[in-house]
């Protein structure tokens, strides 16, 4: 079997069963010699040998000047060139799934007269089948999304997702409202997806606490997760719940801040950053390092990182006498 790579020369693609792995797992050899072909621009072929994988998935060809060495392919092109096949196959599953909503529209509204609507909150187990009514409820979306998206680290694949269901509805005309914790602005990936729609056509702002992850589809349906890992949602479609949601979003949006509009972290005449007064509030609570890091969307380590600017600010001494000295310091009177 042979491949043709980026320098136009034909070489044998090594046997898959001496070095069997994925791009996704790409091993720590074969990461190395990258590594080191992308700061030098070249790396032995020799060298090589004990990474067939790097030719196997075309991230060097073989210099056109000296065969015996092997220039890197730029990692935006490597990436580019696996994107591609999964951005056609998401395109076409959404095609089709439309499809299907376009088929069933019609039936949708169809209850017996005087009749109580059936399945106001449904249990939705399983990413198949979540996923597969966020895209029904897309399809029927004529107006406006509003999404509260905690600030974590996702998968390409998932970014991919999300990036082609929200640029369907913003070709339809459909408003999209998201917030994101401040700490999202800190997510290249996140503001890499942003600047996908950045004609305003779909608004950004982004608060200093989100408790968890909200979609809710013109007043019709939301979406809520009821478990931490997300594989078990609600649908709802109870019309009261629905409104009832739609003012907390609305409650949190008046108090968020425009993504366009910089960076919230700003220093405080007395030495405490918005996000540290955030952290002083919680702590205050109770709360326990990893829970505060997750509800203001943040790492553990950056969590403590910030815990201990603020011991320094306040001149504690230790866990126990900083929320004494919150509390004493009268910081969590001020508005941040």
């Amino acid at each position: 079997m042979f491949r043709t790579l980026g320098g136009g020369d034909l070489i044998r693609n090594p046997a898959e069963a001496t070095h069997p792995h994925t791009i996704t797992e790409l091993c720590e050899g074969g990461r190395r010699l990258y590594a080191d072909a992308l700061r030098t621009g070249r790396v032995a072929r020799a060298d090589v040998e004990a990474a067939p994988c790097l030719m196997e998935f075309a991230l060097l060809y073989v210099d056109p000047d000296d065969a015996n060495w092997l220039r890197p392919v730029p990692p935006s092109v490597a990436l580019a060139q696996r994107l591609s096949p999964l951005e056609r196959e998401i395109s076409e599953r959404r095609r089709t799934s439309l499809e299907i909503a376009e088929i069933f529209e019609p039936f949708m509204n169809l209850t017996p007269e005087g009749a109580a609507p059936t399945h106001a909150i449904t249990v939705l187990e399983g990413l198949d089948r979540i996923n597969a009514a966020l895209d029904l409820a897309t399809a029927q979306c004529q107006n406006e999304v509003l999404t509260i998206q905690p600030s974590h680290r996702h998968a390409q694949r998932r970014v991919i997702e999300g990036l082609e269901r929200d640029r369907t509805l913003i070709e339809r005309g459909v408003r999209i409202r998201t917030l994101y914790q401040h700490t999202a602005r800190y997510i290249p990936e996140r503001l890499a997806y942003v600047d996908q729609f950045a004609n305003g056509k779909a608004e950004y702002r982004t608060i200093d606490e989100l408790v968890e992850r909200l979609i809710i589809c013109d007043e019709v349906v939301a979406f809520i997760p009821i478990r931490d890992d997300r594989q078990v949602a609600l649908e709802i479609r109870h019309q009261g719940l629905v409104r009832y949601l739609i003012k907390v979003f609305e409650f949190m949006w008046s108090r968020a801040v425009p993504l366009s509009a910089g960076t919230p972290y700003e220093t405080a005449p007395d030495g405490i950053t918005d996000i540290q007064h955030s952290i002083a509030k919680l702590l205050v609570e109770g709360h326990v390092d990893e829970a505060i890091a997750r509800r203001l969307g943040m790492n553990v380590r950056t969590c403590r990182a910030h815990i201990a600017k603020l011991a320094q600010a306040l001149g504690s001494g230790s866990r126990a006498q900083l929320g004494f000295l919150i509390a004493q310091s009268g910081i969590l009177k001020q508005e941040p």
